[in-house]
């Protein structure tokens, strides 16, 4: 099974010294609530987190009472010491993992959750074929961050260690070819308390009352548009999330569902 590179490893494991707990914590605010979102109406007791980083998210669930019992894995041995140091709440097991290849028995779960971890993953389509071993239910959340010409922003996105960019779209055909069908969908913008904290705390930028009211006016203006546009919640959401069931097998490749010649519907590159 592949393993994740010695850099990669390398820079998860610096992350969490010193990190900001009150900015992750925010962010798992939201997160979690996205999660529960897409789940409305549904049980999960037993659920592990596949690159549960610092433990926010599994603490925000554990305040919510969304399961009974969790489990987390991630790549980063100072992030699992920070969730074990937590008290999560029904927290049953952290461990570090060194590849795609997960300690635990098939069907184990009632949950899987991968809250922004494809984009960080090297083998993403591995991570997606090791995680419907383990559960038929599975939350994925990503940042969408694909625009036109992304490719001259690499440097923009690897300072956040995003080495995948996705569109829901993209991700919904990652997602499907994989044999996972999706049940539940979210678009999300980003909540105007996280862009005040990230202006005015991280950015250290004034927080004057007009920029305090262009924040919200941005915030109202743009979610509107995504709920009542179809044509324009791809291009302006900045979160995607679904729940997936994963007992579908992957689709056969080259398999003919249209008409007429097996090779005539074969493009010629």
């Amino acid at each position: 099974m592949e393993s994740i590179s010695h850099n990669l490893k390398k820079a998860y494991n610096d992350l969490y010294q010193g990190h900001d707990e009150a900015w992750r914590m925010l962010g798992a605010k939201y997160k979690a609530h996205h999660i529960i979102t897409v789940c409305k109406g549904q049980t999960f007791n037993k659920i592990l987190e596949v690159g549960s980083g610092d433990g926010s998210v599994l603490k925000k669930l554990s305040e919510y009472n969304f399961g009974s019992e969790y489990y987390a894995v991630d790549v980063s041995e100072s992030a699992v010491a920070y969730t074990r140091a937590r008290n999560i709440k029904n927290l049953v097991s952290v461990q570090v993992v060194e590849g795609y290849q997960l300690p635990f028995a098939d069907n184990s779960f009632d949950l899987v959750i991968l809250s922004h971890v494809l984009e960080h993953a090297e083998h993403e389509r591995l991570l997606l074929r090791e995680i419907k071993r383990l559960s038929k239910h599975v939350v994925i959340e990503v940042s969408v961050d694909y625009k036109t010409n992304a490719d001259k922003r690499i440097q923009h996105f690897l300072s956040y260690g995003l080495i995948n960019i996705y569109t829901p779209t993209t991700l919904r055909y990652l997602l499907q070819t994989e044999g996972y069908k999706i049940k539940t969908d979210m678009y999300s913008i980003i909540w105007p308390e996280v862009t005040r904290y990230n202006t005015f705390i991280n950015q250290k930028k004034p927080g004057k009352f007009i920029d305090r009211f262009k924040i919200l006016a941005a915030y109202a203006i743009k979610n509107t548009i995504v709920e009542l546009s179809d044509s324009f919640r791809e291009r302006l959401a900045n979160a995607y999330t679904v729940l997936c069931t994963t007992a579908g097998k992957q689709p056969g490749i080259f398999n003919q569902t249209t008409t007429g010649s097996q090779n005539s519907s074969i493009p010629i590159h």
